[in-house]
Protein backbone atom coordinates (compact mmCIF):
# COMPACT_ATOMS: atom_id res chain seq x y z
CA UNK A 1 0.00 0.00 0.00
CA UNK A 2 1.36 3.43 -0.95
CA UNK A 3 0.53 6.23 1.43
CA UNK A 4 0.36 9.89 0.30
CA UNK A 5 3.60 10.77 2.11
CA UNK A 6 5.68 7.88 0.76
CA UNK A 7 8.76 8.80 -1.28
CA UNK A 8 7.29 7.11 -4.37
CA UNK A 9 4.97 10.04 -5.03
CA UNK A 10 7.76 12.64 -4.93
CA UNK A 11 10.10 13.62 -7.72
CA UNK A 12 13.01 16.03 -7.56
CA UNK A 13 14.76 17.73 -10.48
CA UNK A 14 17.97 19.69 -9.81
CA UNK A 15 19.91 21.87 -12.22
CA UNK A 16 22.64 24.47 -11.90
CA UNK A 17 21.73 27.43 -14.12
CA UNK A 18 24.37 30.01 -15.10
CA UNK A 19 21.86 32.79 -14.41
CA UNK A 20 21.09 35.10 -11.46
CA UNK A 21 18.37 33.65 -9.26
CA UNK A 22 16.31 36.86 -9.54
CA UNK A 23 16.07 36.23 -13.28
CA UNK A 24 15.19 32.56 -12.80
CA UNK A 25 12.51 33.47 -10.24
CA UNK A 26 10.99 36.14 -12.50
CA UNK A 27 10.79 33.69 -15.41
CA UNK A 28 8.42 31.44 -13.42
CA UNK A 29 5.85 34.24 -12.96
CA UNK A 30 6.02 35.94 -16.37
CA UNK A 31 3.47 34.53 -18.85
CA UNK A 32 5.54 35.53 -21.90
CA UNK A 33 8.58 33.74 -20.48
CA UNK A 34 6.59 30.69 -19.36
CA UNK A 35 5.10 30.31 -22.84
CA UNK A 36 8.62 30.05 -24.28
CA UNK A 37 9.88 27.16 -22.17
CA UNK A 38 6.88 25.39 -20.61
CA UNK A 39 7.00 23.03 -23.59
CA UNK A 40 8.21 19.54 -22.70
CA UNK A 41 8.88 16.92 -25.33
CA UNK A 42 7.12 17.58 -28.61
CA UNK A 43 5.01 20.45 -27.28
CA UNK A 44 5.27 23.17 -29.93
CA UNK A 45 3.85 26.06 -27.97
CA UNK A 46 2.08 26.98 -24.76
CA UNK A 47 -0.55 29.54 -23.91
CA UNK A 48 -0.24 30.91 -20.39
CA UNK A 49 -2.39 32.97 -18.03
CA UNK A 50 -1.07 33.88 -14.56
CA UNK A 51 -2.21 35.88 -11.56
CA UNK A 52 1.14 35.87 -9.73
CA UNK A 53 0.11 36.33 -6.10
CA UNK A 54 -0.53 33.93 -3.25
CA UNK A 55 -3.99 32.55 -3.92
CA UNK A 56 -3.76 33.63 -7.56
CA UNK A 57 -4.46 31.10 -10.28
CA UNK A 58 -2.59 30.06 -13.39
CA UNK A 59 -3.55 28.14 -16.52
CA UNK A 60 -1.12 26.65 -19.02
CA UNK A 61 -2.22 24.90 -22.20
CA UNK A 62 0.48 22.87 -23.94
CA UNK A 63 -0.06 22.35 -27.67
CA UNK A 64 1.34 19.31 -29.46
CA UNK A 65 1.26 18.78 -33.23
CA UNK A 66 -2.11 17.51 -34.45
CA UNK A 67 -3.56 17.25 -30.94
CA UNK A 68 -5.85 19.14 -28.64
CA UNK A 69 -4.18 21.30 -26.02
CA UNK A 70 -3.28 19.71 -22.69
CA UNK A 71 -4.53 22.01 -19.95
CA UNK A 72 -2.68 22.40 -16.64
CA UNK A 73 -3.82 24.72 -13.87
CA UNK A 74 -3.28 25.54 -10.24
CA UNK A 75 -2.99 28.11 -7.51
CA UNK A 76 0.05 29.83 -6.05
CA UNK A 77 0.65 28.71 -2.45
CA UNK A 78 3.88 30.62 -1.71
CA UNK A 79 5.76 33.37 -3.54
CA UNK A 80 8.96 34.43 -1.77
CA UNK A 81 11.23 36.29 -4.21
CA UNK A 82 13.83 35.34 -5.22
CA UNK A 83 14.12 32.00 -3.45
CA UNK A 84 10.83 30.07 -3.26
CA UNK A 85 7.74 29.44 -5.32
CA UNK A 86 5.10 26.81 -4.59
CA UNK A 87 1.87 26.02 -6.41
CA UNK A 88 -0.72 23.33 -6.93
CA UNK A 89 -0.59 21.52 -10.28
CA UNK A 90 -3.58 19.73 -11.78
CA UNK A 91 -4.21 18.19 -15.17
CA UNK A 92 -5.42 15.02 -16.79
CA UNK A 93 -1.81 13.86 -16.31
CA UNK A 94 -2.23 14.02 -12.52
CA UNK A 95 -5.54 12.17 -12.85
CA UNK A 96 -7.13 15.53 -11.92
CA UNK A 97 -5.65 15.05 -8.44
CA UNK A 98 -4.19 18.17 -6.80
CA UNK A 99 -0.40 17.89 -6.59
CA UNK A 100 2.15 20.39 -5.26
CA UNK A 101 5.23 21.78 -7.02
CA UNK A 102 7.90 23.69 -5.10
CA UNK A 103 10.71 25.60 -6.79
CA UNK A 104 13.69 26.44 -4.57
CA UNK A 105 16.38 28.74 -5.93
CA UNK A 106 19.75 28.81 -4.17
CA UNK A 107 22.60 31.20 -4.96
CA UNK A 108 25.72 29.39 -6.12
CA UNK A 109 28.13 32.23 -6.90
CA UNK A 110 26.95 33.83 -10.15
CA UNK A 111 24.74 30.79 -10.82
CA UNK A 112 21.50 29.44 -9.39
CA UNK A 113 20.74 25.94 -8.20
CA UNK A 114 17.14 25.16 -9.07
CA UNK A 115 15.48 22.40 -7.06
CA UNK A 116 12.04 21.45 -8.34
CA UNK A 117 10.07 19.10 -6.08
CA UNK A 118 6.73 17.67 -7.23
CA UNK A 119 4.71 15.93 -4.50
CA UNK A 120 1.49 13.91 -4.32
CA UNK A 121 1.71 12.56 -7.84
CA UNK A 122 -0.15 9.34 -8.63
CA UNK A 123 2.60 6.67 -8.65
CA UNK A 124 2.09 5.69 -12.32
CA UNK A 125 2.60 9.35 -13.33
CA UNK A 126 5.92 10.05 -11.58
CA UNK A 127 8.29 8.97 -14.38
CA UNK A 128 6.44 10.91 -17.08
CA UNK A 129 6.45 14.03 -14.90
CA UNK A 130 10.17 13.58 -14.15
CA UNK A 131 10.86 13.53 -17.91
CA UNK A 132 8.59 16.52 -18.50
CA UNK A 133 10.02 18.69 -15.72
CA UNK A 134 13.61 17.78 -16.67
CA UNK A 135 12.94 18.91 -20.24
CA UNK A 136 11.15 22.07 -19.07
CA UNK A 137 14.07 23.06 -16.82
CA UNK A 138 16.51 22.41 -19.69
CA UNK A 139 14.44 24.68 -21.95
CA UNK A 140 14.22 27.31 -19.19
CA UNK A 141 18.01 27.40 -19.09
CA UNK A 142 18.19 27.66 -22.89
CA UNK A 143 15.78 30.61 -22.92
CA UNK A 144 17.51 32.41 -20.04
CA UNK A 145 20.94 31.95 -21.61
CA UNK A 146 19.67 32.45 -25.17
CA UNK A 147 20.83 29.05 -26.41
CA UNK A 148 18.74 27.10 -28.91
CA UNK A 149 16.84 24.13 -27.50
Amino acid sequence: MTLPNDREDVLVVRRLLPVRREDVFAAWLDPVSLAQWMCPGDVERATVEVDPKVGGKFRIVMWRPRADGAEHWGEYLAIQPPSLLSFTWLSAYTDLTPTVVTIELLERGASTELILTHRRLPAPRVDAHRQGWTDIVRKLEAVLTRHPT
